[in-house]
């Protein structure tokens, strides 16, 4: 195992975790961006399985979000306002009218602080932050710690952990865009998903919950047997059209099955299964990516990633039924998503 760190761009550094079977995972201290994961196919190849920029400059005007971690309020919050102890506060309207992933000050766009660290069967970086009262117009300082770890099993494992001295929403997630043909062969249509979630969270024309959860059954939206994404592609019912051609949806997990989320692609043989202590989880299809964007492996184009955000729902701060976004002073947040690499004969 080993940990390998270059300056890339200006104050950034990027950090290379390696583990004993070969897999390796690239991350750097500006926006804790994941810009690459090599995993094993079924032949042994190690290819990249996230999408990342060709010129780290670009992630600069990280549009997209590629890899990046997200916060304090992962999601799309309604009118850029939250009224919180019958107080309002006001937030960056920063897409349309609503608030999205933390605004220009969201934590994708920090400097983070980076310790490397080394057990006997694992490799990591904690990253750090101090987000100071009022930044991007949530309240209260918040302490946040981020912690990447890789171990010899092919586990990349976030764990995020928080404080605020007042009370406050947060919800944290990681961006990251899942392509399992390997350094981007092909499109995720392919991609065969299992997902442990009965109900989704229905969005209006802009992408705002609506305030009611959609029973999955007799949907494109039911992954509980396992279906291809491109069914949801296809799919010309609203809910999909919303969103562009595909999924940008918050599923909420019922809690069942073992596993969360199991992801195929048959062509590689890889699977991906992710476990999380989160209560659900926006499934992003990158249904707004067009072909302009220079990629480490190619250009850009609709339905190259998809991404596995888990999380609480932005929704809550609106209507009831929604698992819960506000931190309390006299809390902690801990939670943690596991992302376990494997092959499939």
């Amino acid at each position: 195992m080993k940990i390998e760190s270059k300056k890339v761009h200006a104050e950034w550094q990027e950090f290379t975790l390696t583990n004993n079977q070969g897999m390796t995972v690239s991350a750097l201290n500006y926006g804790g961006i994941i810009t690459r994961i090599l995993v094993p196919d079924r032949n042994g190849n190690l290819e990249n399985v996230v999408l990342g920029f060709k010129n780290y400059a670009d992630y600069e005007s990280n549009s997209n979000y590629f890899g990046a971690l997200i916060g304090p309020v992962a999601g799309r919050i309604q009118d850029a306002s939250f009224e919180l102890n019958e107080q309002k506060y006001m937030l960056e309207e920063n897409e349309g009218k609503n608030h999205l992933h933390g605004g220009s000050a969201g934590f994708h766009q920090v400097i983070w602080n980076v310790e490397a660290f080394q057990t006997g069967d694992t490799v990591g970086l904690k990253l750090t932050h101090k987000s100071p009262d009022g930044e991007g117009g949530y309240p209260g300082t918040a302490d946040i710690e981020v912690t990447y770890t890789l171990n010899n099993e092919n586990q990349f494992i976030i764990d995020y952990s928080a404080a605020s001295d007042q009370t406050t929403p947060l919800t944290l997630t990681n961006h990251s865009y899942f392509n399992l043909s390997g350094n981007i062969k092909n499109t995720v249509h392919q991609h065969h998903v299992t997902m442990d979630s009965g109900k989704f969270v229905e969005l209006d024309e802009e992408l705002i919950p609506t305030g009611s959860l959609i029973d999955v059954s007799g949907t494109s939206f039911d992954f509980r047997n396992g279906r291809f994404l491109e069914d949801g592609f296809k799919d010309n019912s609203k809910q999909n059209k919303i969103a562009g051609g595909g999924y940008d949806h918050n599923f909420i997990f019922d809690n069942i099955k073992e596993e969360n989320v199991i992801v195929y692609e048959k062509q590689s043989g890889r699977v991906l299964t992710i476990k999380t202590d989160q209560p659900g989880m926006v499934m992003y299809t990158s249904n707004g990516l067009d072909g302009k964007l220079e990629l480490a492996e190619g250009l850009s184009r609709k339905h190259l990633g998809v991404c596995f955000e888990t999380q609480a729902s932005p929704a809550s701060l609106h209507y009831k039924g929604f698992p819960s976004v506000i931190l309390k002073a006299d809390k902690e947040y801990n939670k943690r998503t596991f992302f376990s690499f494997g092959v499939e004969e």
